[in-house]
């Protein structure tokens, strides 16, 4: 499986969407390199792990062809994760595809908003290609060539906010991201269905801030302390390539900073580009 990391930044983005902070500026003045956009893991050509504002830019950008795309596995609904509005263009008189139809996995609430966000101006000509389906935690299903399982997110009370263990031809990824601490029950179901993570993805929102109980991101030793759980129930081992992401501004998350962070920590900062082979 090919992994690349579309977009690597937290909600506001990097430089911060409204922010005039000294590190915003800095970073909007030493330009692309150090720009984060909104998190979208891309998965081989035809796998999106969520779908934000910047999915168009992407392709631009990084060359990535959206009308390849077969699945996207959405972690829940928030805006920076979910745009569905742009799912209108899928067809009609705004594209032509030779492509199968484009099935979209995620918890009720995605359900509900891409209804919200598609209902003024969605075409049957592009909806009967388009198939949402709802997913809870604790499911092991087939799409296509991919098993996956779902897992609980510690993201909030209001939605179902999920995790992914994307495994193909014998090949994991654990997607981890806006999440807090993972759970028992999480770890138990990976080990019960086989689970073995060649790439964790971990939410490193805060960096290297101090950890903090019960918040819905995490900071680089909420991850190792998630890594050496998975460590002990089997679930990843030394080989396993640990990747943080979804930085905020407020971390200042600079590539400078990120290169320290890797020589200091068994981890990979991806960066918007980024692409791993396992």
């Amino acid at each position: 499986m090919k992994i690349t990391y579309l977009g690597t930044g937290a909600a506001e983005g990097v430089p911060a969407m409204f922010c005039n902070c000294a590190f915003c500026k800095k970073m909007r003045a030493a330009g692309a390199a150090e720009f984060r956009t909104r998190s979208q893991v891309l998965i081989d050509d035809d796998l999106s792990v969520d779908f934000p504002p910047e999915a168009y830019a992407h392709s631009l950008r990084l060359g990535v062809d959206l009308s390849a795309l077969k699945y996207v596995l959405v972690t829940h609904s928030h805006m920076d994760h979910f745009y569905a509005h742009d799912f209108i263009l899928r067809g009609y008189k705004y594209a032509t595809l030779n492509a199968d139809k484009l099935t979209i996995i995620g918890n009720d609430e995605v359900k509900k908003v891409f209804a919200e966000c598609t209902r003024r101006e969605m075409k049957t000509e592009v909806s009967e290609n388009i198939e949402v389906k709802t997913v809870g935690a604790f499911q092991s299903f087939a799409m296509g060539d991919y098993r996956v399982l779902s897992l609980p997110a510690q993201h909030g009370t209001t939605e179902e906010a999920l995790l992914y263990y994307v495994e193909k031809q014998g090949k994991g990824y654990l997607h981890l991201c806006d999440t807090g601490a993972l759970s028992d029950g999480a770890i138990d179901f990976l080990v019960e269905n086989r689970a073995h993570a060649n790439i964790i993805t971990f939410d490193c929102t805060f960096l290297d801030a101090q950890p903090k109980a019960g918040t819905r991101h995490m900071c680089i030793a909420d991850n190792l302390a998630i890594k050496e759980r998975l460590d002990r129930a089997g679930v990843s081992d030394k080989n396993t390539k640990c990747v943080i992401t979804h930085f905020s501004h407020n971390a200042q998350p600079s590539r400078e900073k990120l290169s320290e962070i890797e020589k200091r920590y068994p981890v990979i900062a991806a960066y918007d580009g980024l692409s791993l082979e396992i």
